[in-house]
């Protein structure tokens, strides 16, 4: 639960939605996770496609976040999108940044969960096939690029419009207390 909410909260969201709704033009359709057929589509990548369990630790649970492989952010414009969703455990959810201050791959990611070689090939073989069969579009570089530019203009839009309407409501404010 959030507790302060910043201009970079209010334009994630609005970046999340962009990419949401990218990712049901690709499909046709819409993609509520948490209802219809969206919600029954969820509950069938995680029994179905990685039996119950964590894509990446492989533990088996009955409730997963859900884990988008390329990121659902500004820089990486992973789709809201069945195939670019994959059951995680809270513990494997918790991304690490590298030294560079970038997050990993979800294939780094997946390396650095698996000690085990063999363990680290089934998990991906199993989620590359994941992706294929639920027909993750699969963008060209001007397209990621396209994605990125439009990511960062609505990004730096939705803040600069927050600090706006913070400047227009003291002014407001400054006029009224004025007239008393």
């Amino acid at each position: 639960m959030t507790t302060y909410n910043t201009g970079s909260d209010s334009a994630n969201t609005s970046v999340r939605a962009f990419l949401t709704k990218i990712g049901e033009f690709y499909l046709d359709r819409t993609f509520n996770t948490s209802s219809g057929k969206g919600k029954e589509e969820w509950i069938r990548i995680q029994k179905y496609s990685f039996d119950s369990r964590c894509a990446y630790c492989g533990v088996e649970s009955a409730t997963f976040t859900i884990e988008h492989l390329v990121m659902f952010n500004k820089d990486s414009c992973g789709l809201h999108h069945p195939g670019n969703i994959v059951p995680c455990c809270k513990s494997c959810n918790s991304s690490r940044k590298k030294v560079d201050g970038v997050y990993p791959s979800w294939e780094d990611h997946l390396l650095f969960v698996c000690s085990d070689i063999g363990k680290f090939r089934e998990r991906r073989k199993k989620i590359i096939k994941h992706i294929e069969r639920e027909n993750y579009p699969n963008l060209t570089e001007d397209e990621m690029n396209a994605l990125r530019a439009i990511c960062k203009h609505l990004y730096s839009s939705t803040k600069a419009e927050l600090e706006k309407s913070l400047d227009l409501y003291k002014d407001i404010d400054q006029t009224l207390v004025n007239r008393r």
